[in-house]
C-alpha cells in the first residue's frame, strides 16, 4: 500500500484502491482514493452535524434554508425561488422544507408585494435564534475534525477544493 509519511495510517479506501490494483492490473484507481475520502469525510461529518441539528428539531435541509435566509441580511427574507436556486432544490424539494419549518413557526410566508403571484419567505425571530445557535453547534463539529491539520494545510485543502469544485462545475 503506498503511504506518505506523517500521514494518518492506512484506512479502507487504501484497501479499496489497492484491491482494485490487484484486481485490474493497469488500472488507475488513485481518484478513488480522492473522492472515497471526500465521501466519506462528507457523510460523516454531516451526521454528527445532523445530530446537533436535532437539538433545535431541525434537520440539514431546514438548517440550510434557515441559514440562507439568516446570510441574506436584514429583513431575511427571500423567494422561494431564490432560495431553492441557492439550495439546489427542486420547487416540489423547497416546499416540503417550507411546509415544515412554517408549520415549526421557524419562518412565515406571505404574497410578495411586488409580484401578485409570487412569495416570499422571512425568518421569524424564533427561526433566527434557531439559527444562530445551531450554526454555532455545526462549525463545532466542524472545527473538531479540521482541527486535525494546522491552519496552513486547512487553508491549502480549502483551495485544493475550490479548484477541484470548479473543474467539477466547468464540466457540469
Amino acid at each position: 500500500m503506498r503511504h506518505n509519511p506523517g500521514v494518518a495510517a492506512a484506512d479502507d479506501v487504501d484497501v479499496i484502491v489497492e484491491q482494485w490494483r490487484r484486481e485490474r492490473a493497469g488500472m488507475r484507481p488513485e481518484p478513488m482514493a480522492v473522492f472515497g475520502r471526500i465521501y466519506r469525510l462528507a457523510r460523516l461529518v454531516g451526521d454528527r452535524q445532523e445530530k446537533v441539528y436535532a437539538g433545535w428539531g431541525i434537520g440539514r435541509g431546514e438548517f440550510d434554508v434557515l441559514a440562507a435566509l439568516r446570510r441574506s441580511g436584514e429583513p431575511y427574507t427571500l423567494a422561494p425561488k431564490a432560495l431553492a436556486a441557492g439550495l439546489m432544490l427542486t420547487s416540489g424539494g423547497m416546499t416540503g422544507r417550507l411546509d415544515r419549518l412554517e408549520g415549526a413557526g421557524l419562518v412565515r410566508r406571505t404574497p410578495d408585494p411586488a409580484d401578485r403571484r409570487g412569495l416570499r419567505v422571512t425568518l421569524t425571530e424564533s427561526g433566527r435564534r434557531v439559527v444562530e445557535e445551531s450554526v454555532d453547534a455545526g462549525l463545532a463539529v466542524q472545527r473538531q475534525i479540521l482541527d486535525a491539520l494546522p491552519p496552513e494545510d486547512q487553508a491549502r485543502l480549502a483551495d485544493l477544493l475550490r479548484t477541484l469544485l470548479a473543474a467539477a462545475e466547468a464540466e457540469g
